[in-house]
């Protein structure tokens, strides 16, 4: 692995851990010029995922795409690089456990709404705001009403 520093292409393996799903590999790498530190994710290469977009047309499944909607969801909060990541790695798991090649966005939406509520309220109402498309205050306070029920 290249260093994402120096990119010396000698880099050792400092520590290595399992998720919880066993799908994903974390690995703390130490550069052998520079010293420095990185941490690479490694994962099964799987099947291609289509998604099925509100107007009809589809485009592949890209995890990076649900990545930066919760991140964004989560700025300013005190949520953790990690806990982001574990939210995704749960969701594209749901996903693929469903054994089908193509998801509907609306579904990808509602689980990253069911996950983004078990973390953070705030996020969650962030994140319902842009997807749920309010248009007014009556949709913030409505959606607000509902989580605290």
């Amino acid at each position: 692995m290249k260093c994402t520093y120096c990119s010396h292409p000698d880099t050792r393996v400092v520590d290595s851990r399992e998720t919880l799903e066993l799908e994903v590999t974390r690995r703390r790498r130490e550069c052998e010029k520079c010293r420095k530190r990185f941490t690479t994710y490694e994962r099964v290469e799987t099947e291609n995922i289509l998604v099925q977009k509100r107007d009809g047309t589809r485009q592949a499944f890209d995890r990076n795409k649900i990545k930066c909607g919760i991140t964004h969801a989560c700025e300013k909060r005190s949520i953790s690089a990690e806990k982001i990541d574990e939210v995704v790695q749960k969701i594209e798991s749901r996903i693929r456990s469903r054994g089908r090649n193509e998801v509907a966005s609306k579904a990808i939406g509602e689980l990253v709404m069911k996950h983004l509520k078990r973390v953070d309220d705030v996020a969650y109402i962030r994140f319902a705001s842009v997807y749920r498309q309010f248009a007014d205050v009556a949709s913030f306070e409505n959606e607000i009403k509902a989580l605290q029920e």
